[in-house]
């Protein structure tokens, strides 16, 4: 599903089981301290999918320890970005050298409550869902958009974004979607991704090129 939102610079790893027989470094480890069953099974299968993933990318694994905001740390020269929801886990890496970032997002395709739209939504993106149409749940794929935006943007800038920081316009039919950055930086303000939906999952991705 991921794999089919990204070039082919850009190696992928995804799995619907837990790959709870991983055996983790210790620095992954340390970073998921005694976090409960849930947590443990998303944090062990994600760090399975990105050791696979550097293997793929002709790299020895090593550890992906957590940044101060919980971000992955990649080794040198690699980005990255992982994902975790109900029955799907992935990783997708790249080298540095072709890509400057990446985010990817996966969410179960269910709409999310009026409350939490109206907290990660503008007026105006909330009327371009509305004139979509049915069949997808927008408003979910809008948060899964904004979230891969938000992965990318945080290794270029180191730091974070709210939700209010970015506008999102979906192309309905085109299976791709727009991102401005309303804040000013000297990043790009304006990114692009690919979104699809499948097997009851909705996943956005975002790839920065050089």
């Amino acid at each position: 599903m991921i794999d089919g939102l990204v070039p082919r610079t850009v190696v992928t790893v995804t799995t619907g089981a837990d790959l709870l027989e991983t055996e983790l470094f210790a620095e992954e480890e340390r970073a998921l301290g005694t976090a409960v069953a849930k947590r443990r099974r998303e944090f062990v299968t994600g760090r399975a999918c990105a050791h696979r993933a550097l293997e793929r990318l002709g790299l020895v694994p090593t550890p992906i320890a957590c940044g101060a905001h919980g971000e992955p740390l990649w080794p040198a020269g690699v980005v990255g970005s992982i994902t975790h929801c109900e029955h799907y886990r992935a990783c997708a890496v790249a080298r540095a050298q072709d890509v400057r970032s990446l985010g990817i997002d996966a969410e179960p395709h269910a709409p999310i409550a009026t409350d939490v739209l109206e907290a990660i939504a503008s007026a105006q993106e909330r009327r371009a869902l509305a004139a979509h149409g049915s069949g997808v749940c927008w408003d979910r794929l809008l948060f899964s958009a904004k979230e891969a935006v938000f992965k990318a943007w945080y290794p270029l800038t180191r730091q974070g974004l709210a939700f209010d920081d970015v506008d999102v316009r979906i192309d309905c039919r085109g299976g791709t979607f727009r991102a401005d950055v309303l804040v000013e930086d000297d990043e790009p303000a304006e990114f692009h991704g690919r979104w699809r939906v499948a097997g009851g999952i909705v996943a956005a991705a975002v790839v920065v090129a050089w």
